[in-house]
């Protein structure tokens, strides 16, 4: 059996989880947070980026807004224990997606997931698919509750 791509497994995971998102694959450049707000035009705050630490041999996955930066102390805490970056290998191991196209669910392993309060604030948020062309849409509730993210305060005050 074939391998499935990023965006197909995680159009694969939103079905599993029963949620009706569609994936779209643009032409343009989703990677960087302000790529992706240009490609589907809306601001950059309303995109969730996904970012990988590691805590120890465990993946630590923080989901907040575009425009806001990650306190990686606050994750610490929020996790349990200290977090430090994780590089491209580990990314790619934890999740099964590469850094720029790292979705908040349907990783290829278990991870932690906390989600910034700071999304909340959005109505709707979009989110990579699995490659750094793909994205999906979703309500920020309807994100925590499918991927059983904790929401803690992680942005740099």
């Amino acid at each position: 059996m074939a391998r499935l791509r990023g965006p197909d497994r995680v159009r694969a995971a939103l079905e599993a989880l029963s949620l009706d998102c569609e994936v779209l694959t643009l032409p343009g450049s989703t990677r960087t947070a302000a790529e992706a707000a240009e490609a589907v035009g809306c601001t950059v705050g309303e995109i969730a980026k996904s970012l990988v630490f590691r805590a120890g041999d465990r993946a630590v996955v923080a989901v907040l807004s575009g425009d806001d930066r990650l306190d990686p102390a606050r994750l610490g805490e929020a996790a349990g224990e200290e977090v430090g970056r994780a590089d491209a290998r580990f990314v790619r191991a934890a999740t099964g997606y590469a850094i720029g196209g790292v979705p908040p669910l349907g990783h290829a392993g278990p991870v932690a997931l906390f989600m910034d309060r700071g999304l909340f604030r959005f109505a709707r948020v979009w989110a990579a698919a699995g490659s750094p062309f793909s994205v999906f849409a979703i309500e920020p509730d309807r994100l925590r509750e499918a991927a059983g993210a904790t929401v803690a305060d992680l942005r740099l005050a």
